[in-house]
């Protein structure tokens, strides 16, 4: 018994059966899904290097993965449907009008921040903007354990099989927040040792320290301090000299700083001072 793989062709000319075209589109679309799991995200241009197909067969694949309601079409490219991944601002404008400001340089503050953390570490990371980016930029690593109490992080890793992923109890009270606060969140980090918290800030300065708005936010980011061996404050350089009339925690728990290289130079003297390294991207 054998299975015959060729047909006819309306010329007359002997090409591939059905069966041996469906098999070889569905390898491709496996393909296309697992690039779309590891990075969420992807452009037919880099599909074409990968797959070694012509952007045409691509688009044509895309076309028949978004029929079947696995991937939606974006502009030059695909994302994968439904929540596998993320996007915070999808449903509250505010969340992006605040993560548009100084955009490269959160960018470039997060990948600095990915760059420090080893394999095998526990990461803490806080709500916020900034934060958001330093998930982003771990997202693709492996062998980590990551701690959040921002349901969207939590959300953006959740596609990552490489990474361990604790969301924290609590309750959201803030619209665009995506923060858990409360006794239940403060509880279950009191339980964990990580070896670095990622804290983001609405204001650092090297007398106050590290500040914030909500006290009850406040009291969460502290909490991970607590129970971290280092603290890295990550923020762009407008929030740095600014004191929220909240404390996370005096710039003498401060690690380290990571900020844009707008910060001005008297203000890295003081900070450096204060015992705080500063690395400025």
């Amino acid at each position: 018994m054998f299975t015959n793989n060729t047909h006819f062709t309306a010329s007359g000319e002997i090409g591939p059966s059905a069966a041996v075209v469906s098999s070889k589109i569905d390898k491709r679309a496996k393909e296309i899904l697992r690039l779309l799991l590891h990075h969420g995200r992807t452009s037919v241009d880099e599909l074409t290097v990968i797959l070694k197909m012509s952007p045409a067969s691509v688009r044509r694949d895309l076309v028949r993965l978004e029929e079947r309601g696995l991937v939606h079409r974006t502009h030059g490219g695909a994302m994968l449907a439904g929540h596998a991944v993320y996007e915070p601002f999808r449903f509250d404008a505010s969340f992006g009008v605040r993560e548009e400001r100084f955009a490269k340089e959160k960018q470039r503050i997060a990948q600095a921040a990915a760059d420090m953390v080893q394999e095998n570490e526990t990461v803490g990371i806080t709500a916020g903007t900034t934060t958001t980016q330093v998930a982003q930029c771990l997202r693709h690593r492996s062998n980590l354990h990551i701690i959040t109490n921002a349901v969207n992080i939590a959300m953006e890793l959740s596609s990552s099989a490489g990474l361990d992923t604790t969301l924290t109890g609590g309750r959201m009270r803030w619209q665009g927040a995506f923060s858990l606060i409360g006794p239940a969140a403060i509880e279950s980090l009191n339980v964990v040792v990580m070896d670095r918290v990622f804290v983001g800030v609405c204001g650092v300065d090297p007398e106050r320290g590290a500040t914030t708005i909500e006290a009850d936010e406040a009291a969460v980011f502290r909490a991970m301090t607590r129970q971290t061996k280092h603290v890295v404050v990550v923020a762009d350089s407008s929030k740095v000299g600014m004191i929220s009339p909240i404390i996370i925690c005096p710039a003498a728990a401060i690690d380290v700083l990571i900020t844009d290289d707008g910060i001005p130079d008297d203000a890295v003297a003081a900070f450096e001072k204060a015992g705080v390294r500063v690395l400025s991207v």
